[in-house]
């Protein structure tokens, strides 16, 4: 195993980089605790004063005290349905928590939003909760307390395939699987929400607080002329001892959460896939370092070994076909004791040598893949799967070489084998957006599309078709040509600006992860915890099928 050498430079430079990335994580960190609020304080209050606890109390009484509740999702929403007043999470957590040791998907309404309302970006963030416990065979349990679909959006969460009622579909088919999903009505749970915990195996509801049925009291009151309250038409009493549609009452919500606890501890444990593991080490240098590697400009160069330096048990490489295909580094390591491929764009400005006589430098761009590094990348991935070896993906790139002499040299062709075998990898694949992840560059590096188990995305992340200021500047080019006439100097300059800046807050992470295209924007120095905990997880499905790819062409 090579040991990476580290020679950064501790320069004013860097001591710009370190400054202006500290002060970004703490800027969302101030952030995301504001999400984290949900409806704010005197909704809280409100919710309190019904003897119930918060979502995320809930949630940290179910897990183990040190357990260390892994939230995905909180930044879902961000910006959205400002018209409504906005979603804060969408009004739901979600993350990966332990119960006795046990790795487990928790989903939680937050009733200070909205009742726990589902808007259309609540139901794909429920969705991709049920799509980690499958994809992973991780137990989930559902701490529910929602007033049902928001109703002023129905038409975008009813009808369709990803909508509403895929959930219910997931939940058949957790349960086919034998995923286990233990669910407590803690709240209202109402309409097509009352399937949920229904159709999970096993559920309790909170007495005087919860509350399960398909038509609330108005609803019956207007249909069929009954008049009943609540608690009489589907409380805890009602659908515990007389319907039997719940399995288990309790008096209060730690009750109920403390059963759930005595209850997955008896779940059987199961095979884990057979992933290479050792005891974990520390990376050789300083992981703050990290700070000062990534520039402030995506445009800028640097050297991505220093940042696998400061990610890697021991700050230990085996790097794969080092000389060839330079702008794509691809190699094995340890990340906390779990054996990993990884596969990152090198930012480096690199030469490499051609023709066959006398040696002939060629500078290659950082971030760019070329046709080798391209065919380097698709037998990497390969070899992975041959060893069901982790992928790690750190995406650092603006795209596939273009040009002329690209084209000739078949560049498209390449692209394509090396996304094919990306696409048809059967190994765990995690994603992680160091910088720029422009165009067919974000599909070669495994991007949303295809079927990383967890993506994440650091605050210097970009993801967008392609680069702000070409968009940009294509855009009002476009503009320009269907207004037909002229406009000055200052007429284009200030469009120019107003598209750039539409175009930077598309560009920004926080976009990708309030849509789930990622599922967290995570501290850089919280990348090792996280990509080990992301492995641990997967590795609870032993199921690898074996690889195959289609017609590749060579």
């Amino acid at each position: 195993m090579t040991i990476l050498d580290s020679e950064l430079s501790y320069d004013e430079t860097y001591e710009r980089r370190q400054r202006h990335w500290q002060e970004a994580v703490d800027r969302l960190r101030d952030e995301a605790d504001a999400i984290r609020q949900g409806g704010g304080p005197k909704v809280q209050e409100k919710q309190l004063a019904k003897g119930k606890m918060l979502a995320r109390e809930r949630v940290a009484a179910l897990c183990d005290p040190d357990g260390d509740f892994l939230e995905l999702g909180v930044w879902v929403a961000h910006g959205m349905y400002r018209e409504y007043g906005g979603a804060p999470a969408a009004g739901v957590v979600t993350g990966i928590g332990r119960i006795h040791g046990r790795e487990v998907v928790v989903v939680a309404n937050d009733a200070t939003v909205k009742a726990g309302a589902w808007f259309p970006i609540t139901c794909k963030k429920i969705l991709r909760a049920q799509e980690i416990a499958l994809e992973n065979r991780l137990p989930i349990v559902y701490l529910v307390d929602s007033a049902g679909v928001f109703l002023p959006l129905q038409d975008e969460i009813f009808p369709d395939k990803e909508h509403f009622g895929r959930v219910f579909y997931n939940n058949a088919r957790l349960s086919a699987e034998g995923v286990f999903q233990m669910a407590a009505i803690m709240g209202s749970c109402v309409a097509g929400g009352a399937y949920l915990p229904i159709m999970s195996d096993e559920s309790h509801i909170v007495q005087g607080t919860g509350s399960i049925f398909l038509a609330g009291s108005h609803l019956v009151k207007a249909a069929i002329g009954e008049t009943i309250d609540n608690e009489e038409l589907g409380g805890a009493v009602v659908q515990c001892d007389v319907s039997g549609v719940v399995d288990h009452r309790h008096p209060d919500d730690a009750s109920c959460l403390e059963t759930i606890r005595r209850q997955m501890a008896q779940l059987a444990r199961g095979e884990e896939a057979p992933f290479a593991r050792r005891e974990p080490r520390p990376p050789a240098y300083p992981i703050e370092d990290l700070y000062g590697i990534i520039p402030r400009d995506r445009t800028r160069p640097y050297e991505m070994r220093e940042v696998l330096a400061r990610l890697l048990d021991g700050s230990e490489f085996d790097e794969y076909k080092a000389t060839y295909g330079r702008t794509l580094l691809c190699g094995t390591g340890w990340i906390d004791g779990w054996a990993v491929g990884v596969v990152a764009n090198q930012r480096a400005i690199v030469s490499r040598k051609t023709g066959t006589g006398e040696h002939e430098e060629e500078l290659q761009i950082g971030g760019v893949i070329y046709s080798d590094a391209a065919d380097k990348g698709a037998r990497f991935v390969e070899l992975c799967n041959q060893k069901k070896l982790p992928i790690l993906f750190l995406q650092d790139v603006t795209g596939f070489m273009v040009g002329s002499r690209a084209e000739r040299g078949g560049i498209i062709k390449d692209g394509a084998k090396m996304v094919n075998a990306v696409a048809n990898s059967v190994v765990p694949k995690i994603t992680l957006f160091v910088g720029n992840s422009y165009g067919a560059g974000n599909y070669a590096m495994c991007g949303k599309a295809y079927g990383a188990r967890f993506l994440y995305a650091w605050p210097s992340a970009s993801i967008a078709v392609m680069g702000g200021e070409q968009a940009s500047k294509t855009l009002l080019a476009i503009q320009l040509k269907n207004r037909g006439e002229e406009v000055s100097e200052e007429e284009k300059k200030a469009l120019l600006e107003r598209i750039q800046a539409r175009y930077a807050a598309a560009m920004d992470p926080r976009y990708a992860a309030a849509r789930l295209w990622v599922d967290d924007v995570i501290d850089p120095l919280d990348t090792r915890r996280v990509v080990a905990r992301s492995i641990a997880c997967a590795a609870a499905n032993p199921d690898i099928p074996p690889f195959r790819t289609g017609v590749l062409q060579t």
